[in-house]
């Protein structure tokens, strides 16, 4: 699972799962291109990548993954540093939690706007020059709630949904040109997003994990680097489920 020479572009890079899966493929002799809003954090990012690979090569984007024009921007600029983008992660993402009857027209926008709309737009962007290698993996971020559901987060769990859906129909479209999509689905994660969970549902997920205790970024970053690797070379369309045994 090396990957020297070759480049990876992740967006909702800044930290959490975003930055431990920069740090995973620097690690493992990528380029890293790291696409978000917040340049203070993504130049945290790049210092934690030279700092755990001295030399790795890691380039800060500023780009609004909502906006079509801009993630095609930050392709092409990755494309202008190392000359070619093999790795694809759609990592943006997040939460807002509602109960349905308070569920607001804006929420519902930019849930999907943020979590399902950058994924197609990252989609497109990086579809053209991996056509031209002939090779490329894609990987989009979901969650176990885009499988289960959960009570107060409909337009969440629905846009995470949608990912799945997107990774199955892009990998039937690309698959002949040798480029693979799949989807990781976290379950509860130490995140910052996490953080802010009430104990009551963060202690329930605990509970149903068969490992009985939440995750790392590093065991979501560790799976996307597999699907992304060599290894992975005869898998696509598929949805890995990273939840310590919440859904068995």
């Amino acid at each position: 699972m090396r990957f020297d020479g070759k480049t990876a572009l992740i967006t909702g890079a800044s930290r959490g799962i975003g930055r431990a899966i920069a740090v995973e493929f620097a690690l493992r002799g990528a380029d890293v291109a790291l696409v978000g809003r917040d340049r203070a954090a993504l130049e945290e990012t790049a210092a934690e990548c030279a700092n755990r690979r001295p030399g790795a090569s890691a380039h800060v984007i500023l780009a609004d993954v909502t906006d079509q024009s801009s993630v095609e921007r930050a392709v092409g600029e990755t494309l202008e540093r190392f000359g070619r983008v093999d790795c694809a992660i759609a990592n943006a993402g997040q939460s807002v939690d509602s109960l349905l009857l308070r569920l607001k027209a804006e929420t519902i926008d930019h849930m999907l706007a943020v979590n399902l709309k950058s994924a197609f737009f990252l989609c497109g962007a990086v579809a053209k020059p991996m056509m031209k290698q002939r090779s490329g993996a894609i990987v989009l971020v979901t969650s176990i709630v885009g499988i289960m559901g959960n009570a107060g987060q409909a337009a969440y769990a629905a846009s995470k949904a949608g990912l799945i859906a997107l990774c199955k129909s892009v990998a039937k479209e690309l698959g002949s040109r040798n480029i693979r999509v799949n989807a990781v689905a976290p379950g509860l994660i130490e995140t910052a997003m996490t953080e802010k969970m009430p104990d009551a549902a963060r202690e329930f997920l605990i509970q149903q994990a068969a490992l009985g205790r939440p995750g790392k970024p590093e065991d979501v970053s560790g799976a996307v680097a597999f699907l992304c690797s060599d290894a992975a070379g005869y898998i696509t369309g598929q949805t890995l489920v990273v939840d310590g045994g919440v859904l068995m």
